[in-house]
């Protein structure tokens, strides 16, 4: 084929145009959905607020990815969504905290029979139980902090104001 005009022009009518070519993109949709939906986003908040991982939430086959969520975290149009998921975070704390209190007041595996009678204490059943109950208050503080976060006080001597002294000298 030559390169004149017409074979080029015969070249180019074979492509398709580009509505053609937005449509078929829009048809072949593959992989995880990105486009934010109220639904996916109540559905979203509502497994944090269960307990469940952003990170297993979206391991899940019709869940969005991760990085798609937290765009829509800091996306300014979705104000709505930032609240709830807000929300959702301060409900997993407390429901942690629960969690805490069952684990804690848990002590049927904490001592076990050995084979001449005698009733031992399970080490590594109360190191797991403290290494589970250390893990939840670690994440609780992190997802409220005005709830569960460590309290730091800002106090001057006797508890009373900060005193500031500042000196300043001239050479």
């Amino acid at each position: 084929m030559t390169n004149t005009p017409e074979a080029t022009k015969h070249k180019v009518s074979k492509l398709p145009d580009k509505n053609q070519a937005v449509t078929a993109l829009a048809v072949r949709k593959t992989g995880r959905p990105t486009t934010y939906t109220p639904a996916v986003a109540s559905a979203i908040c509502e497994k944090l607020a269960d307990g469940m991982s952003l990170r297993k939430l979206c391991a899940q086959p019709a869940m969005p990815s991760m990085t798609t969520v937290l765009r829509w975290l800091v996306d300014e149009t979705k104000p709505e969504f930032r609240l709830h998921y807000a929300h959702a975070r301060e409900a997993q704390a407390d429901l942690l905290a629960g969690e805490i209190l069952e684990i804690a007041d848990d002590s049927s595996g904490d001592t076990f029979t050995d084979k001449d009678g005698n009733t031992r204490l399970d080490r590594e059943f109360v190191a797991r139980a403290r290494l589970r109950v250390d893990s939840r208050k670690w994440l609780a503080s992190k997802l409220a902090p005005k709830k569960y976060g460590d309290r730091i006080e800002h106090a001057g001597t006797d508890g009373g104001a900060i005193q500031h002294a500042v000196s300043v000298r001239f050479v």
